[in-house]
């Protein structure tokens, strides 16, 4: 058997929010393996599933620039919120989205090879640091193109804690708008049903089966049990399916049916998602529990 480690237990409970020595056991059952111990503490109803992506770390901003039928969105990252609010820092974010817009990049490895003032981006990034103070790093970066026809729906949170581009179908001011905000507010996954892949759905459907069964329901009624809350999971991360946020009466889809739009693509990033948190945090946050 795998001797489970202490990172192994540190990395389980910042992937589900499970106690630490959940966290442990459920390693020590499954041999070591993260994700299995992720399941197994699903099953067990100890992890929510919203959690697997991973806790927000770093610090930074997200952007998104327009400009006619092009559009970019990216994340910006440094070591403090302190540093992402200051008027270098501010100033660096513009003149990266200035720069990737002008460029043909596509995603991060190209932005950071990308020409800025006789340098490239990721050379501009490392004099920033020294001048600042922190690690900047770029992250995530997508170009997006549209139709004439199209419309783009772009908001940002927060000042850009959180930054959404979404492609719609027709041109709309107001509903593009509205999507954009709905996406930034809702965190939905897909944008529809049929984007959801069948090996997600088989695992979901796996993990509420064995919820049910672990509540003690009869086994003629898990597997419509296991139906009917499939169903509210589809509908909680697709993007069509869920309440407007603006009017909960009505689903996504039939507002947009109602306005003779749909909206084609989109994409939501929010500051440091996916980024462990670093060490003296997840200590801090340890030393807090333990006290209470």
């Amino acid at each position: 058997m795998m001797a489970v480690t202490a990172q192994m237990v540190k990395e389980l409970r910042q992937r589900t929010g499970a106690g630490m020595l959940d966290c442990k056991k459920a390693l020590e059952k499954n041999d070591g393996d993260i994700e299995k111990s992720i399941d197994f503490l699903r099953e067990k109803g100890m992890a929510s599933a919203a959690k697997k992506a991973g806790r927000i770390a770093a610090e930074g901003l997200c952007n998104v620039v327009l400009e006619g039928n092009q559009a970019v969105i990216y994340e910006l990252n440094s070591e403090t919120d302190f540093v992402s609010k200051n008027k270098q820092f501010l100033d660096l974010i513009d003149k990266v989205g200035s720069v990737l817009l002008a460029s043909k990049a596509t995603n991060t490895e190209e932005a950071l090879a990308v020409s800025a003032d006789g340098m490239t981006v990721e050379t501009l990034l490392i004099n920033a640091t020294a001048t600042i103070g922190e690690k900047l790093s770029l992250r995530r970066v997508s170009r997006i193109v549209k139709e004439d026809a199209q419309d783009f729906g772009a908001y940002k949170h927060m000042g850009g804690r959180i930054a959404v581009l979404a492609v719609l179908e027709n041109q709309d001011e107001e509903v593009s708008k509205d999507m954009a905000m709905h996406i930034a507010a809702q965190n939905p996954k897909y944008l529809n049903r049929s984007q959801v892949d069948q090996e997600t759905l088989e695992h979901e459907k796996h993990i509420l089966t064995q919820q049910a069964l672990l509540e003690g329901k009869p086994a003629n009624i898990v597997e419509k049990m296991v139906v009917g809350r499939l169903n509210k999971y589809l509908k909680d991360i697709c993007l069509v399916d869920q309440p407007f946020v603006k009017d909960p009466d009505q689903t996504v889809a039939q507002y947009l049916k109602s306005n003779k739009n749909n909206v084609l693509s989109f994409v939501r990033l929010e500051v440091g998602e996916g980024i462990e948190k670093k060490e003296e945090d997840f200590a801090a946050e340890v030393a807090a529990q333990i006290r209470k």
